[in-house]
């Protein structure tokens, strides 16, 4: 099966893992707005917040509607938040990008999901704070799971990325806590990295972390100077720490191995 896919032209292949991605993509904008209201992903249908008509399937189309209707809900003219296209495209850029990168591999159907659990608690913490547990924990299952029934990787690394993820940022947010007696990192963040050190092994750690560290200093500098919050402003770190994960799958993994193979050669 997989020869009589290599025939097929890249260019189709690509597009293919585009439209699958931009699909998931549209489920994940639900899963974005209801979950954190502890709503049904799945009843009622897709339907206009103002007006509350269902969205009929030709209104429906990854990407192309929104911008065929202008952005407008086409019963009673509301507006629709860029976002959903945005979410579209970006799930299915990143399914072509791990096709790219990983090729016809069980593990690519491991990284497929992880990409879609990824954008989904991007923008939950972006909006709320939040990372739900229906994903990082759920998460750290699958990547355990794969690595006990994949091949092509091995199930001591991914546990050994499991304890070691979660475990250095448990004890970065208890050593805060003693410090100075408030929480400086919720629990959906320790889960996060584990999750993505059961999928990727323990020597993505370093990587993922430093990634996230210079994006989030980055990233909060640049809005505590626009909202003259100082130092106080508080930003959520899964976002970023999932971006490390997304790099370190998209060549990053090269960088860390030269970056132990110079510090620990051999290891």
């Amino acid at each position: 099966m997989i020869n009589d896919i290599l025939f097929i032209p890249t260019e189709v292949q690509y597009f293919f893992f585009f439209l699958m991605g931009a699909i998931i993509g549209s489920f994940a904008n639900v899963i974005i707005y209801r979950l954190p209201q502890d709503l049904s992903v799945v009843t009622p249908r897709s339907h206009c917040y103002q007006c509350k008509v269902p969205i009929r399937w030709f209104d429906n189309i990854p990407i192309l509607t929104w911008f065929i209707l202008r952005g407008r809900c086409r019963n009673c003219g509301a507006k629709y938040s860029w976002r959903y296209p945005f979410v579209e495209f970006l799930t299915g850029l990143l399914f072509v990008l791990s096709f790219h990168f990983i090729g016809y591999k069980w593990f690519l159907l491991e990284v497929l999901i992880f990409q879609f659990g990824i954008v989904v608690c991007s923008f939950i913490d972006f909006d709320h704070m939040i990372l739900p547990d229906e994903f990082t924990l759920s998460g750290i299952v699958l990547g355990l799971l794969g690595a006990w029934l994949n091949p092509e990787r091995e199930f001591l690394d991914s546990l050994l990325g499991m304890l070691f993820g979660g475990g250095f940022l448990w004890f970065m947010a208890y050593a805060y806590y003693l410090l100075s007696k408030n929480e400086g990192m919720g629990g959906g963040d320790i889960k996060l990295l584990a999750w993505l050190g059961a999928l990727l092994g323990w020597k993505a750690i370093p990587f993922i972390i430093m990634s996230a560290a210079i994006l989030g200093s980055i990233v909060g500098i640049a809005i505590a100077v626009k909202n003259k919050d100082g130092l106080k402003t508080a930003i959520p770190f899964g976002p970023y720490l999932a971006l490390g994960g997304v790099f370190y799958i998209f060549g990053g993994n090269e960088l860390a191995f030269q970056y132990f193979n110079l510090f620990l050669p051999g290891f």
